[in-house]
């Protein structure tokens, strides 16, 4: 039996999982369990293979090896507390993992749209650039671009986190949500939640919105190179998949941050449902689209698979 909200401690909060749908917890519990192990099995494979071939060391596969890292994390935060709320009816989250979870959550989405934006550089510089593309990506660049990235996702949620915890929880702590996401979570304080909505909602739209538009540029000077040289529907087709992938990642958790932000005509099970997709669908179909698309990464996994079969 789930714990009864007004008898919570006040250290303390509790998720609802997906409200309205309480019925269906046992299927979505299922979806959800079914992607995060797909999650868990493609991420891991692909870092399996980037770690034991000494061949795949170039920035690409730096670059999704840390994608893999970064959508492990993210998954992980979230998915399991999800299927205790789901199955178990294990409710409730203390105040500290609430907050935690809240700062892994949504550094590790501004982790992953970086990410994003540096695959999309990478491959700019490859077809644009295919000369200097080692002068241009060193090891040592792969390696700031990745502390930057790191560095940014972190230094967003460090004032997010303090306004957050600064707040007082004196009514309610029924979180309407499946994981202890900022603005559900903030809209619990007897005290005005705006500065902390203001300041979330600015700082993602910065990020997402400048992320976005390099990308959308990277990709176009790529499409406008290769037309030109005549190879355009090997490239029409990669980077359509890559472009599907993203708006997937971006359009879901724009409309979640906006309609949680200034309210809409959605639904609550609708926003709470959008905003778990976007946390894990992309975690699920990264290493299909971009690892295991990528013909050194295949072949890397084929190698390994053929020469143990030998070997046995």
């Amino acid at each position: 039996m789930a714990p009864d909200p007004s008898n919570s401690s006040s250290s303390s909060f509790t998720l609802v999982g997906v409200p309205l749908l309480e019925v269906f917890s046992a299927y979505l519990g299922t979806l959800f369990c079914s992607a995060y192990i797909i999650a868990l099995l493609g991420n891991g494979v692909v870092l399996l293979v980037i770690g034991l071939d000494k061949s795949l060391r170039e920035p690409l596969h730096c670059l999704l090896a840390m994608l893999a890292v970064v959508d492990v994390v993210m998954a992980t935060s979230i998915v399991p507390k999800m299927l205790s709320v789901l199955w178990l009816d294990s409710t409730e989250i203390g105040a500290t993992a609430c907050f935690v979870q809240m700062f892994l959550v949504h550094s590790t989405t501004s982790e992953e749209s970086g990410v994003l934006l540096a695959m999309a550089v990478d491959r700019y510089v490859a077809v644009c650039h295919p000369l200097r593309y080692r002068a241009i990506l060193t090891h040592q660049t792969i390696a700031c671009i990745g502390l930057a990235i790191v560095l940014r996702g972190i230094l967003f949620m460090i004032p997010l986190i303090w306004m957050v915890t600064s707040l007082p929880y004196c009514h309610s702590h029924v979180i309407p949500h499946s994981y202890c996401e900022h603005v559900a979570v903030a809209k619990l304080a007897c005290a005005d939640p705006r500065p902390n909505g203001l300041y979330s909602v600015a700082g993602s739209s910065l990020i997402v919105g400048t992320d976005a538009a390099f990308i959308a540029a990277s990709y176009g000077m790529i499409l406008n190179t290769v037309l030109g040289k005549g190879s355009g529907w090997k490239a029409l087709s990669t980077c359509g998949c890559h472009i599907c992938v993203m708006l997937l990642y971006y359009i879901p958790g724009i409309a979640s941050i906006y309609a949680q932000h200034f309210g809409s005509t959605m639904s609550v099970p609708a926003q709470v449902l959008l905003a778990d997709l976007y946390l894990t669908l992309p975690t699920m179909l990264n290493p299909i689209i971009y690892s295991m698309r990528t013909k050194q990464i295949r072949g890397a996994l084929l190698r390994m698979l053929f020469s143990r079969k030998v070997r046995a």
